[in-house]
C-alpha cells in the first residue's frame, strides 16, 4: 500500500494574457502550495480495475473523477496489468479554485509510479499529466513555478517567505469554463507578475503581499457578489493581503502572526463553512 498527500494550490498571480487556438487561454500565473491536504491510499488489485473509493457526496467515483483518469492514462501509456484501488480522503474544498482534483490526480500519478514500479521521472509524469488537465503538472511537484501556456509550462522558483494563510470559499461552487467565458480581455487588470517574482527571489514578505494579482478575480466577483463582500470582510478583519485564488471563489488572507490569523479565522466563521488557518508551503 502506498499513501500520498495532495496538498492545495493557491494563485499569487493569474494574468490571461490571449485566446489561443486551440480555444484555451494563455495564461501567466504564479502558483504555490499550502497545508490543505487530501489524503490518497494506493492499493493493487489483479482484476486490472480502477476503483475510486471515497465518500463524499459530490466527487465523482468513476471515470469523471481525475485521479481515476490519472490511472487510466497510467494504465494505457505503461501498459499495466494490474489494477488499484485509489482511496480518497477529502479535505481540500470541490470547486474551489485551490486544484483539489488536480492534486489528487498529480498524487495518483505519484502514487501509482510506486505502486506499479514504472519509476519514471516527475518531469516524465508532469509532460503526461498535462494530456487531462492544466494544473496537474505543477501539482505534481507541489512546488512555488511560474506556469505558462494552459498553466503546464513550469518555471520552478525559491518558496514564498514564511506566512500564515486563512482561507475562506463562499458557499457556493463556481465553473471555471464560466467565469473564462465571462473574461473580456480588454478590460482585465494589470497584474505585477514581475514585481512577485522578484519578491520571491528575494524573500520579502511585503513586497509580496503587494504583488497578488488575478485578472479573474472582477470577472467572479460580477456574477457572484459574496465573493467580494467575503474579500472585504477578510481585509476589513485585518489580513495583510487577499486575493481569490483561481477562478474562485476561495479568497485567501496573509497574515505573520498565528494569533491574527486565528482573529481574522473567527471573523470569517460567520461568513461561510469552509475557513480554514494554513501555512504556507511551496
Amino acid at each position: 500500500m502506498i499513501y500520498e498527500t495532495a496538498p492545495a494550490k493557491i494563485n499569487l498571480t493569474l494574468d490571461t494574457l490571449y485566446k489561443r487556438d486551440d480555444g484555451y487561454h494563455e495564461v501567466e500565473m504564479i502558483m504555490t502550495t499550502i497545508d490543505i491536504n487530501d489524503r490518497l491510499t494506493f492499493e493493487t488489485r489483479e482484476d486490472g480495475e480502477i476503483v475510486i473509493d471515497v465518500e463524499h457526496n459530490f466527487v465523482p467515483s468513476d471515470h469523471r473523477n481525475l485521479a481515476y483518469k490519472a490511472a487510466k492514462l497510467m494504465q494505457d501509456k505503461y501498459n499495466i496489468k494490474q489494477g488499484v484501488t485509489i482511496s480518497l480522503e477529502k479535505s481540500i474544498p470541490i470547486s474551489a479554485g485551490l486544484a483539489g482534483g488536480s492534486s489528487d490526480a498529480a498524487a495518483t500519478f505519484r502514487g501509482l509510479n510506486e505502486l506499479w514500479g514504472i519509476n519514471d521521472s516527475l518531469e516524465a509524469l508532469s509532460e503526461l499529466a498535462s494530456e487531462i488537465g492544466s494544473d496537474i503538472s505543477f501539482c505534481i511537484y507541489g512546488k512555488t513555478a511560474l506556469c505558462r501556456g494552459r498553466g503546464e509550462q513550469l518555471t520552478h522558483l525559491p518558496k514564498p517567505p514564511s506566512a500564515w494563510v486563512v482561507v475562506a470559499k463562499p458557499d457556493i461552487g463556481v465553473s471555471t469554463p464560466e467565469i473564462y467565458g465571462a473574461l473580456d480581455l480588454n478590460e482585465t487588470i494589470e497584474v505585477p507578475t514581475k514585481a512577485c517574482l522578484e519578491a520571491l527571489e528575494t524573500g520579502d514578505y511585503e513586497m509580496l503581499c503587494q504583488s497578488l494579482g488575478n485578472s479573474l478575480e472582477s470577472v467572479t466577483m460580477h456574477l457572484y457578489p459574496e465573493v467580494e463582500k467575503l474579500k472585504n470582510t477578510m481585509q476589513n478583519s485585518g489580513v495583510d493581503a487577499a486575493l481569490m485564488s483561481g477562478s474562485g471563489p476561495t479568497v485567501y488572507g496573509f497574515v505573520q502572526k498565528e494569533r491574527q490569523a486565528k482573529q481574522v479565522y473567527n471573523a470569517l466563521m460567520g461568513c461561510c463553512n469552509d475557513v480554514f488557518i494554513a501555512r504556507l508551503l511551496g
